[in-house]
């Protein structure tokens, strides 16, 4: 078993990659020597700099330290799963006979020193994990924990300590990186159609969650949104728990109400489950959610429960959920005026899509709501052009970019086209990135949302200021 600790000299190629960035984290906190590439530099980056990583903006094997030139058991190599096996850079660790390792390959390997708890799911994951990540460090527990999204509490995507041996760490589906993950305790938030240019249909991505859910310890946790359970067989060596907050089950809200950007609710436990989880009451009651939309009371429900089975007192989980503040490009309100609302989502899938915009207009009901869209994927956006379709229909102005296409090369006669000739919207358009700003100028902007998990991200300040 490859021992984390015996590595001296890290480079990571894809330093810059939200999942990347959080191992770099993890290794500067060890006091490792931290190197990186990245095709550009950002934000984050530049922090990681300040933090004490080096990364080089150039694909030029010339840059790489002489460390690294050849085999050495001080060295480990980490990779993004989103970077081309054509990369020179990848080519030339692959020659050194350094130890070159997926980024998910090794946070399996760091979490097996941990009580870890695994965040699964095709939706809600991110949100899932800073949520808990922040009860738990405001409930004064010292966690370690990777998270998906930078977190608006510690504006980081990284917390570690020295002292708790409990991990949180977001599992991917993608590339199937979770199955390198034993958990301790495991949550699967949804599971949806998704990423089709690895999983062949939706039976085989339900197929590699339910294999997921066998990796998790002998006496362990699942935890399960309701609407999924029935996908999982009970296992008598694992413990498992629904949660919902439409329909009965084991952990439940109840009494709901949605005071503008907050939700306050009760939740209500069943008897075998307060039995199971020590607790005096099957009540839990005044929770307070500071932010909208009813899949945020879900995934905060998930949160709770996974609270609940290490044993985190009611009054600090109540008392934690209260500061929580988010996560950056997850509903993300920039602008909030009488004359103008922004708020950006990182939504990519259909149903993210359709649940931001739902979200929205159940907070400003009477007002137009501009959408600009920046499809993700050429895979992404010919499997669920219908889908995205159908969710942009809500908005009264809909704005398309060009496809981010991240990780992949076109694909012949998929284009922003052919979602955009699938909308009804009385008002629709195609506009490539460089020319947004100008045409939303032309526009009587009233609510403006931006989604996407591409570079749209790049506009977030550019179209504030406009808006100011």
């Amino acid at each position: 078993m490859t021992n984390i600790n015996s590595f001296d000299n890290i480079y990571l190629i894809g330093i810059g990659g939200i999942g990347v960035s959080a191992l770099a984290r993890f290794f500067i906190s060890k006091n490792k020597n931290v190197y990186g590439y990245d095709k550009v530099k950002t934000e984050l980056t530049s922090k990681l700099e300040k933090e004490g990583a080096t990364i080089f903006y150039s694909e030029n094997s010339n840059d790489i330290p002489k460390i690294f030139s050849k085999n050495s058991f001080n060295n480990l190599i980490i990779y993004s799963a989103a970077i081309d096996t054509s990369n020179s850079l990848f080519a030339f660790f692959l020659k050194s006979g350094n130890l070159l390792k997926k980024r998910s390959e090794v946070l399996g390997i760091i979490s097996q020193d941990y009580f870890t708890i695994a965040i699964a799911g095709t939706h809600g994951k991110t949100t899932t994990s800073a949520m808990l990540s922040c009860l738990l460090k405001e409930s004064g527990i010292n966690l370690t924990s990777f998270i998906g999204g930078i977190s608006r509490n510690y504006d980081s995507n990284f917390m570690f300590s020295n002292e708790e041996k409990i991990l949180v760490v977001e599992a991917d589906e993608f590339d199937r990186s979770f199955l390198y993950l034993n958990p301790d305790i495991a949550v699967i938030t949804s599971i949806d159609e998704d990423h089709l240019d690895v999983y062949e249909n939706y039976n085989e991505i339900v197929s590699v969650f339910i294999q997921f859910s066998k990796q998790i310890k002998k006496g362990g946790s699942l935890i399960l949104e309701k609407n999924i359970e029935e996908l999982f067989s009970l296992n008598s060596d694992i413990k498992t728990y629904s949660y919902s907050c439409i329909q009965d089950a084991d952990i439940v809200s109840e009494n709901i109400s949605l005071n503008g950007a907050r939700i306050s609710f009760d939740v209500s436990i069943n008897q075998l489950t307060k039995d199971a989880f020590l607790l005096k009451s099957n009540k839990i009651a005044n929770v307070e959610l500071p932010m909208p939309g009813m899949h945020n009371l879900s995934n905060s429900l998930a949160a709770i429960t996974a609270c609940l089975i290490i044993n985190i007192d009611y009054h600090n989980i109540i008392n934690s959920l209260k500061l929580f503040q988010g996560i950056k490009r997850r509903f993300d309100i920039h602008l909030d005026t009488l004359e103008h609302v922004f708020i950006d989502d990182y939504a990519h899938h259909p149903k993210e899509v359709l649940l931001t915009l739902k979200t929205t207009k159940e907070l400003y009901p009477n007002r137009k709501m501009t959408v600009v869209f920046q499809p993700h994927l050429f895979s992404r956006t010919k499997d669920f052009a219908q889908e995205f379709a159908d969710a942009l229909q809500l908005a009264e102005e809909l704005i398309i970019t060009e496809i981010f296409p991240a990780r992949e090369q076109p694909i012949n006669g998929v284009t922003s086209n052919l979602i955009l000739e699938l909308c009804s919207n009385s008002k629709k358009q195609i506009c490539s990135s460089s020319n947004l700003i100008n045409t939303l100028k032309s526009k009587q902007i009233d609510v403006l949302i931006t989604l996407g998990a591409g570079d749209i991200s790049k506009l977030i300040q550019p179209i504030k200021h406009m808006l100011n």
